[in-house]
């Protein structure tokens, strides 16, 4: 029923599209009505076409009404060529071309029904080139014509470079051409059209004339035999105007050749569940021809197939669906590579920018480099020119070190040796030093005895003083002792000049030793600057410092002055104790 309600939108949305349904809306669904065998419903049909907003002004307010309540109620005990006949009255006029055609306006029905059974089942209605191809092929075989297969295909490929196929209308103006029927007549495209009519709409497998042998009298008759799938019917003519009968065919039904009897030939037998038929065709072709079809048909019947048309049709359809879900998917997977494509791409983009900047990083760092490599190699050729600067400076230097090392070892074998003579002078100084010790020692002694002499002379001195205080008589007596004192006076006068005498020559003695003693300073003092002047490797023994001396009448005093003032406290102690 799915399929039957399919073939009937077509022809009614024909019709629909061609009227204006709020003036016609009514009359097209009662005549649909009428031509399916639905019974009425006004209350429906006046609620659905009332003069309001909710009235079905449309594809979306009409097409609802027309499932719910006028195909979902077809039962299929209609007339299928009336029921297009009324589509096509409605449309056609409005339609159809108004220039001449090479066909008639019924040839002109039934290439359009022929288009709602091989059209889309999308809407707008149209029918793709590969169903053009089948209806003209169709349509030259009938003619007994051959098929121009490049002249098709010249017109196919016009055809798809502008649209996805054709229009009822269009497909009426092509075969009404003749552009595909080049050197036929009107009758012999007519008839051709007929024919596929026949096949394709009203499902006759095979038609023509045979002899059939009746069940009560026995006698042959010739009828017109019409094959559908599940039914032969048999007319007195081929007009179809006085049906005769049918042979109900069904899956238990079978044929079978018969040899030839009674003078008939070409016979063949259908054996069905209550009835059998005896049939003689016009020739062995003939024969065999109707024995195939009939065997197919029962076949067809037994596996609860549709008829051969319909089921090629279907086929086709299904390729077409298939090939269109195949062309969606490669399309889609086309989108999805394209996708992926422009996402590698774009990837590809973003890493080829990223490979020119890492390019771009690389040669800047690599011109970096280079120019580092260029400030190194300079850097390093300043280093290397420094070093061997350095290191001639440095063989310079090793060379005047080495000669300073000569100059130096040089100068410590001088210095060496003027250690051994420093040592020789030091030797003289303190021997020299001796000396002055022994003379120093002696002019001590000689001074302790001239200081005794002194203190004896003051003693005397002190005694005559007390002398010339006595009397006279004493006096005499002291003068005598006085003379006797000066006597004695004299001779130590003598004895201190000698003893000045000896105490100039131990002075002399004494600036000879001070002589010698300044001579052995004055070396000792270049030895000191030399040795300064030579780094001061070696550090000299000196004497000791000495306290300054005593000056006297007759010169430098041999004693120090803290020994004079122990000298001097020995004579007062001295002197107290002789008083």
């Amino acid at each position: 029923m799915v399929g039957l309600k399919e073939e009937l939108l077509k022809s009614v949305w024909h019709a629909f599209t061609a009227l204006d349904l709020d003036r016609s809306g009514k009359v097209l669904s009662h005549n649909l009505c009428t031509v399916l065998n639905v019974p009425h419903d006004p209350v429906a049909l006046e609620e659905h076409f009332r003069d309001d907003d909710e009235g079905p002004v449309s594809n979306q307010g009409y097409m609802p009404y027309l499932n719910k309540f006028i195909l979902e109620k077809v039962q299929g005990n209609f007339d299928k060529v009336e029921f297009n006949r009324m589509c096509w009255t409605l449309c056609a006029k409005k339609n159809l071309s108004k220039s001449p055609l090479l066909i008639s306006d019924e040839d002109a029905f039934k290439v359009w029904v022929i288009f709602n059974f091989l059209s889309e089942d999308k809407y707008p209605l149209i029918i793709v080139p590969e169903e053009i191809e089948y209806l003209l092929k169709k349509i030259t075989e009938a003619m007994g014509a051959g098929w121009q297969q490049e002249q098709f295909d010249h017109y196919k490929i016009a055809l798809n470079t502008s649209r996805e196929g054709l229009s009822a209308w269009e497909l009426i103006d092509l075969i009404g051409s003749g552009q595909f029927s080049k050197g036929m007549d009107r009758q012999t495209v007519s008839m051709a059209i007929n024919e596929v009519f026949n096949e394709l709409i009203l499902d006759v497998l095979k038609q023509g004339y045979m002899l059939k042998k009746g069940h009560k009298r026995k006698n042959w008759m010739e009828r017109w035999f019409v094959l559908k799938p599940n039914i032969i019917s048999y007319y007195v003519s081929e007009d179809l105007k006085d049906k005769k009968g049918d042979i109900i065919l069904d899956g238990n039904c079978c044929v079978e050749a018969l040899p030839d009897k009674d003078g008939k030939k070409c016979l063949f037998l259908i054996k069905c569940l209550d009835k059998t038929f005896e049939i003689s065709a016009s020739d062995k072709k003939k024969k065999q021809e109707w024995i195939q079809a009939i065997q197919t048909t029962v076949n067809l019947l037994r596996a609860g197939s549709p008829p051969p048309h319909k089921e090629a049709r279907q086929k086709r359809k299904e390729l077409r669906q298939k090939l269109l879900a195949e062309q969606e998917e490669l399309e889609r997977q086309m989108k999805e590579l394209q996708a992926a494509n422009e996402n590698k791409q774009k990837e590809l983009e973003t890493v080829r920018k990223q490979l020119e900047a890492a390019a771009a990083r690389a040669a800047e760092e690599e011109k970096k480099r280079l120019q580092t490599q260029v400030e190194l190699q300079d850097r390093f050729s300043l280093e290397l020119e420094r070093e061997k600067m350095v290191r001639q400076k440095m063989e310079e230097q090793v060379a005047q070190k080495s000669s300073e090392l000569e100059q130096y070892l040089q100068r410590v074998r001088e210095l060496e040796e003027m250690y051994k003579q420093l040592q020789e002078a030091l030797e003289d100084e303190k021997q020299a030093r001796q000396d002055e010790e022994t003379v120093r020692k002696l002019q001590a002694r000689l001074l302790e005895e001239e200081t005794a002499k002194r203190a004896e002379l003051e003693k005397w001195h002190l005694q005559q003083q007390q002398t010339i205080q006595m009397t006279e008589a004493e006096k005499q007596e002291l003068e005598n002792e006085r003379m006797m004192k000066e006597q004695a006076l004299q001779v130590a006068m003598q004895q201190l000049k000698q003893l000045e005498l000896e105490r100039k020559e131990a002075l002399e003695q004494y600036e000879e030793v001070k002589k010698k003693l300044e001579t052995a300073a004055n070396n000792t003092k270049s030895w000191k600057d030399k040795v300064a002047h030579h780094e001061g490797l070696i550090r000299l023994i000196e004497p000791g410092s000495k306290n300054p001396h005593l000056i006297t009448n007759w010169g430098p005093a041999a004693f120090t002055e803290a020994e004079l003032e122990e000298r001097q406290r020995s004579w007062k102690g001295k002197k107290a104790t002789s008083e």
